[in-house]
């Protein structure tokens, strides 16, 4: 049995009676639903989980952080911390994924009588070659790492297991850097994320990284020192790392389940998966099987004779060949479903991941799916889903902040901080926390040291949150992305400046920004001589185009060395206004003679931000 988990079918706890006079006199309300775990009761009382389970001992009621209690036991052990208890009329739960938005509709909608439980949906997820892929492959008694390219996951895989009658849905994310963006993915859909963490290796900054994605999305995580069975495998020191991250695993007083496994020698497989299921319980993951069928997309794409393809994950409902659906902002109706497995089949039920065949278009990934009545239902849905998306709000920035604030549309402020050395973090951390006001809650979703990474502004994405750039810089991939996603990076060097900026915007008198838009790159491939002294380089337009009289950086190993105007541009010996992508040129930039072979141009332009 799970260590921190208790069977529904266990006796019902005994009735708390409070021995301690309330050590204030000033009583506070509160409110509590029917049931609710330990670690829920503390925060909510805002008091330690330690603290809490001290309580209840004395009350007979020995527990730990993880299990559940009555409306009874929690109100009277909320008035031994001078809080007066009322019972909540329903519990809703904070929607932070695409299952939980599901799960709060169910709960908030009338009772329809055909909710039943579903498999959970669970993602794999850690470090570069800590053993993610492996990991599943002994759970599924398959091979499916030999069909991956250098052994490296190099997409999702949706794949569905069953384990002692019980299925489970996992989700193999990759774990190389290269692939943030498709860890975000897996983190906004799962129920339950495990954590793999070699022993002989320990957490790593992917490691951290995972972390922060799965708190993002606001689901558990359980997880897997994976193998325990290297001679210089060291358990204990990966514990004392997750803590230092801020995973205090139970053993620890803390509330992660922590599980030793080897993927190779396969050890602690039935152990983790026994966890697992025990997690899933307690969560209570319910769906409606009867109900047209409403899921999420987790990869898309074009194949050159089957047209749209789409990875669907389906949350709740039945999904059948047949049916029409409209997702994003496309439609179709269902020629044929697949499986892990690439057989074909009838009926994909709540948890089960399958691919698609039928749309008119390509989704993207984290569209909603829907199934709807009827091909000219769909047509319609995604054309009103295409005017609304055109007319969305634009995502977050320090600009737009407070007319989000006031019209209800934002209730916090998600922010990524990047610094040049860790003790400039501590302040800045403290600071930001200080700013929060009742319209608004400022989080810090990630900190880290150097230069601002595309992984970074995948996270921006991921959270709906906003970078900023403390003393250092930010990477050519991570500008380009933040552009195409309308992430707001801001740079500072005193951080006075950064904390008045983002105190003006949260009350709406920031002054507005204008930010460096790139019109476009080039690569120095040769040097030439002037006779003016000047020192003209041979440049390939690699991306965009450059203007003459244009604003220009000069980077060298993805630092900026000088900004400048090009003075002159030419092609053989004729002045030219514009050179596009995929042609060469020579420039000139005015008070730069400095240029190296491989230097890399960047074209910009102002524009006014938000």
């Amino acid at each position: 049995m799970a260590r921190g988990y208790k069977r529904r079918n266990s006796k019902p706890l005994p009735k708390v009676v409070p021995d301690i006079v309330p050590p204030s006199t000033e009583v506070k309300p509160i409110e509590l639903p029917h049931t609710m775990s330990v670690r829920q009761l503390a925060e909510s009382l805002n008091v330690s989980v330690v603290n809490v389970i001290k309580q209840l001992m004395k009350a007979g009621i020995m527990t730990n952080i993880n299990q559940v209690i009555d409306y009874d036991a929690a109100s009277l052990v909320s008035a031994n911390f001078g809080y007066k208890a009322q019972l909540q009329a329903q519990t809703t739960r904070k929607a932070t994924s695409v299952i939980s938005e599901i799960k709060r509709q169910q709960l908030l909608s009338e009772e329809r009588g055909h909710l039943k439980s579903r498999p959970p949906v669970i993602t794999i997820m850690g470090h570069v070659d800590h053993g993610k892929t492996r990991l599943l492959d002994a759970i599924r008694q398959t091979n499916v790492m030999d069909t991956e390219a250098g052994g490296i996951t190099q997409h999702i895989g949706a794949y569905q297991v069953e384990v002692k009658g019980h299925k489970i849905t996992f989700l193999d994310t990759p774990g190389h850097e290269a692939f943030t963006a498709m860890r975000a993915r897996g983190a906004r859909v799962t129920d339950i994320t495990i954590l793999v963490v070699a022993a002989d290796d320990g957490v790593k900054p992917q490691t951290l990284e995972a972390i922060d994605h799965a708190k993002a999305a606001g689901v558990p995580i359980v997880v897997a020192i994976n193998k325990i069975d290297k001679p210089n495998a060291n358990p204990d020191v990966v514990k004392q790392q997750l803590a230092d991250a801020g995973l205090v695993i139970e053993e620890w007083g803390g509330d992660v389940i922590c599980i030793l496994t080897s993927a190779k020698a396969k050890k602690g497989i039935n152990d983790l998966l026994e966890n697992l299921l025990l997690v899933a319980e307690m969560e209570n993951l319910l769906a409606d099987p009867s109900q047209p069928a409403k899921g999420v997309v987790i990869e898309a794409e074009m194949d050159k004779t089957k047209g749209a393809l789409a990875t669907v994950l389906i949350h709740d409902g039945t999904l059948k060949p047949g049916d029409s659906v409209v997702v994003g902002t496309t439609w179709g109706r269902i020629k044929a479903m697949f499986n892990d497995a690439g057989k074909q089949v009838r009926k994909a039920k709540p948890s089960t991941p399958v691919v698609i065949l039928g749309l008119h278009d390509v989704p993207q990934v984290g569209d909603t799916l829907t199934a709807v009545t009827g091909e000219r239902r769909a047509r319609g849905l995604a054309e009103k889903r295409k005017q609304e998306d055109e007319s969305a709000p634009k995502a977050v920035s320090l600009t737009n902040i407070f007319d989000q604030i006031s019209t209800g549309r934002v209730k916090e402020l998600n922010i990524i901080v990047k610094a040049d050395v860790q003790g400039s973090i501590e302040p800045i951390k403290d600071s930001l926390h200080g700013l929060s006001t009742d319209e608004v809650q400022v989080n810090l979703v990630h900190t880290g040291n150097g230069n601002v990474t595309e992984s970074d502004v995948m996270l921006a994405i991921a959270s709906k949150g906003l970078i900023i750039a403390f003393n250092t810089g930010v990477e050519t991939g991570a500008t380009r992305l933040a552009e195409t996603e309308s992430i707001d990076i801001r740079n500072y060097n005193v951080i006075y400046e950064l904390l008045g900026d983002v105190e003006k915007a949260l009350k709406g008198m920031l002054e507005p920004e204008y930010v460096d838009v790139i019109d476009g790159r080039a690569e120095v491939r040769a040097l030439f001589p002037s006779s003016k002294k000047r020192s003209v380089a041979g440049i390939y337009i690699t991306e965009g185009k450059a203007n003459r009289n244009a604003s220009v950086r000069v980077l060298r190993n993805n630092k900026v060395l000088a900004e400048s105007v090009v003075d002159n541009l030419k092609r053989f010996k004729n002045d030219v206004k514009e050179v596009a992508t995929g042609y060469e040129c020579g420039i000139i930039v005015k008070g730069y003679n400095d240029f190296q072979v491989g230097d890399i141009l960047e074209f910009f332009s102002s524009q006014k931000a938000g």
